[in-house]
């Protein structure tokens, strides 16, 4: 008896979830509505057919790192052609790997990262940890690529934040505190639970619905699924719900 009376002390002095019960129920609802929307609207990018390896999946976070998943889409085929494993990738020369990648901008960064990245995983056999406290160990991983490992390699459920994630997420129930969209607990604690269930279509769902639908200017709100439960909406589409920071 004294031992349930402490555990129930205990729960009593546990803080808050950052996310609310009622939070919750909407974004269960939102994922559920997102994913109906998916299965008729979702793009067909190559690297969400079925057969598509954890490498790739991997490999394809990296690139799109400020860069439009058509322009991604566009050498897709020639990249993994040419570059069909992290050995691949560790071995082949940086300038080519620079050439490889000059479409997407940026390239010379994106080749230190890619290379240092895909020379951790050759060393390992490919295999990443499967723990966000030890990825932060590994060279070329911030949290956004290192929820990717854990997503398609690992298969946690983890959400792909980025900008276009967010923007649904705040404009569907309430904007963030903090301008990091990495460091909000109450943004990051929402997506998480936004992804709970069907990890990888939900992720690609919202960032589908946030390319075509919630997009950051001139959103498409008369033609929105969500339009009568979306707080952007109700508010007259207020500034402070399409902020857009990273």
């Amino acid at each position: 008896m004294k031992q349930k009376k402490n555990i129930r002390a205990l729960e009593r002095r546990k803080p808050p979830p950052v996310v609310s019960c009622g939070e919750r129920r909407k974004l269960t609802l939102l994922r559920e509505t997102l994913l109906e929307w998916y299965t008729t609207n979702g793009a067909t990018f190559p690297w969400r057919r079925p057969e598509v390896s954890d490498y790739e999946r991997i490999c394809v976070e990296v690139l799109l790192q400020r860069t439009r998943r058509e322009t991604v889409s566009a050498i897709y085929d020639k990249f993994f052609n040419r570059l069909p494993s992290w050995e691949s990738i560790a071995s082949c020369p940086e300038g080519d790997l620079g050439q490889l990648l000059k479409p997407l901008g940026l390239w010379r960064r994106r080749a230190v990262s890619l290379k240092a990245l895909a020379s951790y995983a050759a060393e390992r056999n490919g295999c990443f940890p499967a723990t966000a406290e030890d990825l932060k160990k590994v060279p070329a991983v911030g949290q956004y690529v290192g929820n990717a490992i854990l997503l398609f390699q690992h298969g946690q459920a983890r959400p792909l934040v980025d900008v276009n994630m967010a923007r649904v997420i705040e404009r569907v129930l309430r904007p963030r505190k903090l301008a990091d969209i990495r460091h909000d607990p109450w943004l990051q604690s929402a997506a998480h639970w936004l992804v709970k269930d069907h990890p990888a279509e939900t992720n690609w769902a919202i960032l589908d619905f946030a390319s075509t639908v919630c997009r950051s200017n001139k959103p498409k709100c008369s033609d929105c699924i969500l339009f009568r439960r979306c707080a952007f909406a109700k508010q007259g589409r207020s500034g402070v719900f399409a902020r857009d920071s990273s």
